[in-house]
């Protein structure tokens, strides 16, 4: 075999060597893993609280006995304190409406002149729904305040003191509102929120013998917790 004979043998066998390599490293696996993308939790637009309420009216009355003004005729409302559940939906991080359900007992007695007269007692249904601006500038604590509409149904209505019948008028009412949430984690919260109701309904004693308009305008001053889906 001549020496132009034996490199071309060289060259030929350099050259499929080379090609097997190429192949065989196509066929192995990539070592590059693929990249991870981030997962980004949901956003739920729904919020739950649970709150203790104290309702406290700031009541003045208007009052009439047989069409004449009963000057200096007052009445006291009593306070109350029940449980009270809100439902709260977000349209954005920072615009949300919240409706909150309860019933509240109160006792109503007369005051001034009036003094001493057990005039009757009802139970109130004030459902309450709200315009509210979230702010979320800082951090875990969340302020808001809101504007919205109050529609208070009375019922069990019941005269006392020896009055025959004891009526109050289903009222609407503006409703001004102001709090916050303060986040203990993405879930969990604590709430403390105030609500002032400009409600003056109308009420009947005894037929409509004594009538008239009772301003209440209560403050709803409430705490409890807040749940975030």
């Amino acid at each position: 075999m001549t020496a132009h004979s034996i490199r071309l043998a060289l060259a030929a066998a350099l050259l499929g060597a080379t090609a097997l390599t190429t192949a065989h490293a196509a066929d192995l696996p990539s070592s590059k893993a693929a990249p991870v993308l981030p997962t980004l939790a949901q956003w739920s637009p729904w919020m739950i609280r649970g709150r203790a309420l104290a309702v406290i009216p700031q009541e003045k009355a208007s009052l009439n006995i047989g069409g004449a003004p009963i000057v200096g005729g007052k009445v006291d409302i009593s306070n109350s304190v029940v449980p009270e559940l809100d439902i709260s939906y977000f349209f954005t991080k920072n615009i949300a409406v919240e409706l909150i359900l309860g019933v509240t007992p109160h006792n109503v007695k007369g005051a001034g002149v009036l003094a001493g007269a057990r005039i009757g007692s009802a139970w109130l249904l004030p459902p309450t729904l709200t315009l509210q601006y979230h702010f979320t500038d800082f951090g875990a604590f969340k302020p808001y305040v809101g504007v919205g509409v109050n529609y208070t149904v009375f019922f069990n209505e019941k005269a006392k003191g020896g009055f025959a019948s004891f009526d109050l008028k289903d009222s609407f009412g503006l409703a001004l509102q102001g709090g916050f949430d303060y986040m203990i984690d993405q879930h969990w919260g604590i709430n403390v929120d105030v609500k002032k109701i400009f409600l003056e309904p109308k009420v009947k004693v005894n037929n409509g013998l004594i009538s008239g308009k009772v301003k209440i305008d209560p403050w709803l001053i409430g705490a409890g917790v807040t749940y975030k889906f």
